[in-house]
């Protein structure tokens, strides 16, 4: 059980009975979350336990809010134990502002018609013309694809279907931790360490996405053409195919919201190039749930349009089932094994397996399928990694009242920096507030004044997926990359004060407030790469497809060498970074690997 009184020493809680609330309420998201991440949140706030035992010779419950602070603050001021701190109180903000249950959105529209079966009732033994693995962005356009075609496809996902009651009714907290993997917590190890939200259920993480869409830039695609050999040809007609699915329009401005209008504000006067982003949500509301499931059905995430119409077309989906491993007979794909919740399995044969696990579960999977040998396979990952900053406004700005990811800036694109406008539920933003105990509970109190920005860098491909039966990620990165990383919270703080804020918030533990934009260099300057926080959603090229047999484990068609019959039609064949939110970047280049392997 996790200690309530350390709970509330952290979040600078003075009621009991609400410390004890928040506890709970911390255990059963933890819960959810690898053993690794229980024992380190533990930890921390057992060490904090400890150290009042050592330090004043009494019970953290027993000290005062004085005391408290005052404890804090000999911890803290050890820069190692001050970060640490800082990822213990990530989870515990959740618990602590992930609480209340929204009220039912007016409006919306009801779930689609899928074929959906979980696995306890599927049979152990069937057959069919092509299984698709995933549900997510490619998956579900490849299971489209195939079953237009004429084939019998069967889709399997690890996770579950969620209704949209589910998003009307539940709490954030009960949202967070069942759509995503891990709880939230996937990690990619490194110097920083990049936290890593990754979805899981029947559409995959277009359920918990922004909604945001960019086409892929054309200088991306000449670079796949030139240094991969990929034929780039009929991309701009596969993305116009995916946005008609999608139903992508630009955001439009009555319910954007301060947090999108603030941004906008700021880069008119900086003169910068900043629009509504475009984005898959006809009919948005503009409740900022998008990270949890929308609960108007407003975006339009796969399991509203390509999954329902693979279904129409013949599809049908198993959930809650794992895929073991990729069968093979000679040289040939011949199914799939996977597994229940209750580890008992079934088997599905057939000759074409599609691969669309997802940047992280791919190269496990065909490891575990005897089909890894490729050197290539699990190394070059990209992950488009990203930094937050905050701006206190005199004003109130409520930035969960509005589109969740609502205006993008590109000024900076060409130098790799794309910043938007992201808010969150309360407690669901990346951006860590600053501070413990008494401090923290007043940035909590005043949060209705901040207004959010983060930026994406294109980066290096500079992260691995190790590991068969579970994923083990790692991220080195490239110095280069740190320093368009700083570029990008010096940027994001002019915006800002462009746009009024009285002091930017860094999002760095040693110094979190800048008053003046050459404060914020100089905080920014100073900060050592270890120290930055970093965050990233767009795990991409673990897999990378290429002409060259030596360097990519995918051919240029989507087909993985040295096997027959085996696809790969997910992020993990995108050859680098996408420089874009990559929704529909994969969606379209599912198209062009399930048309191939159809002969369509």
């Amino acid at each position: 059980m996790t200690d309530a009184a350390a709970v509330g020493a952290l979040l600078g809680l003075t009621d009991p009975a609400a410390a004890g609330a928040v506890a709970a309420r911390l255990d059963v998201l933890l819960a959810a979350m690898p053993v690794a991440v229980r024992a380190g949140v533990r930890a921390g706030l057992g060490a904090v336990a400890v150290a009042a035992r050592t330090g004043t010779g009494r019970p953290l419950s027993e000290l005062d809010v004085a005391g408290r602070d005052a404890l804090l603050t000999r911890i803290t001021a050890h820069p190692a134990l001050a970060a640490a701190l800082d990822l213990v109180k990530m989870p515990a903000l959740l618990a602590a502002g992930a609480v209340a249950a929204p009220s039912p959105a007016p409006g919306g529209r009801p779930d689609a018609e899928l074929d959906c079966t979980p696995s306890f009732g599927w049979p152990g033994s069937t057959r069919a013309d092509a299984v698709v693995i995933g549900s997510g962005a490619g998956g579900a356009m490849a299971a489209r694809t195939l079953a237009r075609a004429g084939l019998a496809v069967i889709v399997l996902e690890e996770g579950r279907r969620h209704p949209v009651a589910e998003f009307r009714t539940a709490s954030p907290l009960d949202r967070f931790r069942t759509l995503y993997r891990d709880g939230g917590a996937t990690v990619a190890l490194g110097n920083p360490p990049v936290v890593l939200p990754i979805g899981r259920g029947v559409g995959g993480t277009t359920l918990v996405n922004s909604g945001t869409c960019y086409r892929t830039p054309d200088h991306v695609l000449a670079r796949w053409s030139r240094e991969h050999g990929l034929a780039v040809d009929r991309f701009p007609a596969l993305l116009d195919e995916v946005e008609a699915t999608l139903q992508v329009a630009p955001q439009p401005l009555d319910v954007l919201g301060a947090n999108g209008e603030i941004a906008l504000r700021g880069a008119r006067a900086l003169g910068w190039a900043a629009a509504p982003l475009r984005r898959n949500a006809p009919g948005c509301g503009g409740c900022c749930q998008c990270a949890i499931g929308c609960p108007r059905n407003a975006k339009n995430g796969v399991h509203l349009n390509a999954l329902p119409q693979a279904c129409a077309a013949g599809a049908r989906i198993v959930t809650d089932a794992r895929v073991e491993r990729v069968l093979s007979e000679r040289g040939r794909a011949a199914g799939v094994l996977a597994r229940r919740p209750d580890g008992t399995a079934f088997a599905i044969r057939a000759p074409l397996v599609v691969v669309a696990a997802g940047a992280t579960e791919t190269p496990p999977l065909l490891r575990r399928s005897g089909l890894g040998r490729h050197p290539g396979l699990g190394r070059g990952m990209a992950v488009h990694p990203a930094v937050s900053v905050a701006g206190r406004f005199a004003e109130p700005v409520r930035a969960w009242q509005g589109v969740m990811q609502s205006v993008g800036v590109e000024e900076l694109h060409r130098r790799g920096i794309l910043i938007e406008a992201t808010a969150a539920p309360p407690g669901m933003s990346t951006f860590v507030l600053p501070g413990l105990g008494s401090r923290l509970a007043a940035e909590r109190a005043g949060a209705d004044r901040l207004a959010f920005l983060g930026a994406m860098i294109a980066d290096r491909p500079s992260g691995r997926v190790h590991g068969s039966r579970r994923p083990l990620l790692t991220y080195r990165l490239h110095p280069d990359d740190a320093a368009t990383l700083r570029d990008a919270i010096v940027a994001m703080g002019r915006i800002l004060f462009a746009a009024g804020a009285q002091e930017v918030l860094t999002g760095l533990t040693a110094n979190p407030v800048a008053t003046t934009v050459n404060g914020l260099r100089d905080i920014v300057a100073g900060t050592p790469t270890a120290a930055l926080h970093v965050a990233a959603f767009h795990p991409t090229g673990s897999a990378r497809m290429g002409a060259d047999a030596q360097r990519a484990p995918v051919d240029a068609t989507g087909a993985l060498r040295g096997i027959s019959g085996v696809v790969v039609a997910d992020a993990s064949v995108l050859p680098s970074c996408p420089e874009v939110n990559p929704q529909l970047s994969i969606m379209a280049a599912a198209l062009a690997v399930a048309h191939h392997a159809a002969g369509t």
